[in-house]
């Protein structure tokens, strides 16, 4: 017998009570069916309603030939009339993003004439994927029209139509469909074959917010966000564009333009920094000039600094130039001979020898060791 779906007759149902049909132990706990349920099952790239049965955490719900299957943590007597309670925070939310991505999904389709070909509604995010090119302005214009919806606040329309009607409909679906279809309907927005839970009218959605639109296979793949986590997503990415302002000194919306002038005037003192260190550099090579093998130890630097020293003292003191920076037992390392020849078998020896990592080849190698510099000292018998 199939189960009497009360989350299609009244999707703000929190709390219902119902026959135990039967409860089997399974691998997660107990395997319930019920004569009726308010329980949403997994279905449709909509996750399963949590909650309690008769007292029992309710941890997953699906569906089989009609049949509702609640797994709970223990098992509940059958033929006992028990009390169902819905998680209402995680079916609401399900809802508001469920019905945000209908919207939103139904604008895209009829202004760029693309399907919607894949859903999934995640724990922080949802994403879909439609098979246009669709940009970003683009989807920024379809998130203000999906926006327009919601304030209007028109009424949620479910329908079964009959096969006649069905077949004169103009509505969205993945597939080819048989039998009683239920059809979902945001007016001016969707209109949908659908079997997941939504809000009654659009209003309750809240807001849509698109956060990325990337390309995907021969569309692109939108990340969306609805309702309450649209909300808390911009007051966290407003508390922290308020946080770098009152660090810069600007007002939040500021931020960005103080943030790229900063970025410009790192750039600038890099490049500065960069022209200081050649000069260092080349005033050490000249120091060491024709001296043949030299091993210097430095304060820490980036490893690309330690390669150009490295590179500029070889070329002067003619042979193998071990630049070390760092400090405490930690050092990177970059190692250059002038005349290229392969030092790989070296390299191999010192890392053993010094708990080294790292390698090269054609006369250049770089890596680090955790060696004290009495110990490098004396692997280069210094």
């Amino acid at each position: 017998m199939e189960t009497e779906k009360l989350y299609y007759a009244d999707p703000f149902l929190k709390e219902f009570t119902a026959t135990v049909l039967s409860c089997e132990a399974c691998k997660d706990g107990y395997k319930v069916v019920l004569d009726r349920t308010a329980f949403y099952p997994e279905g449709g790239g909509q996750p399963a309603d949590h909650g309690t049965l008769g007292g029992a955490a309710v941890t997953d719900v699906h569906e089989k030939d009609g049949v509702v299957f609640h797994t709970c943590e223990k098992g509940v007597e059958t033929g006992e009339t028990v009390t169902g309670q819905i998680h209402w925070a995680r079916r609401f939310d399900h809802m508001q993003q469920h019905s945000g991505e209908h919207i939103l999904s139904g604008i895209l389709c009829a202004d760029y004439h693309c399907d919607n070909v894949g859903f999934h509604l995640g724990a922080d995010t949802v994403t879909i994927d439609y098979n246009a090119d669709i940009s970003w302005e683009q989807a920024l214009d379809a998130e203000r029209k999906a926006n327009e919806v919601i304030w209007a606040d028109r009424a949620v329309e479910v329908t079964y139509p009959s096969p006649e009607e069905l077949s004169a409909l103009d509505y969205r679906s993945k597939k080819e469909l048989t039998g009683k279809v239920r059809i979902v309907t945001f007016p001016e927005a969707d209109c949908c074959a659908c079997c997941g839970t939504h809000v009654l009218r659009a209003g309750q959605v809240g807001l849509v917010k698109v956060l990325s639109c990337q390309k995907f296979r021969e569309g692109v793949r939108l990340e969306i966000v609805c309702g309450r986590r649209a909300l808390d997503y911009l007051g966290k990415t407003y508390g922290q564009a308020r946080a770098i302002g009152q660090h810069l000194s600007v007002k939040p919306q500021d931020a960005y333009a103080a943030v790229e002038r900063l970025s410009q005037e790192l750039s600038a003192a890099k490049a500065r920094m960069a022209d200081l260190e050649n000069e260092v550099f080349a005033a050490i090579a000249k120091d060491n000039e024709g001296r043949g093998d030299v091993v210097l130890f430095q304060p820490p630097m980036k490893g690309d600094s330690a390669r150009r020293l490295a590179d500029a003292v070889a070329h002067r003191c003619g042979g193998l130039a071990a630049v070390f920076a760092g400090g405490d037992g930690q050092y990177a390392y970059a190692l250059v001979r002038a005349d290229g020849q392969d030092i790989s078998a070296f390299v191999k020896e010192m890392n053993q020898a010094l708990n080294g990592r790292g390698g090269g080849r054609k006369g250049f190698a770089q890596g680090s060791v955790q060696a004290a510099e009495a110990d490098i000292r004396t692997f280069f018998h210094l």
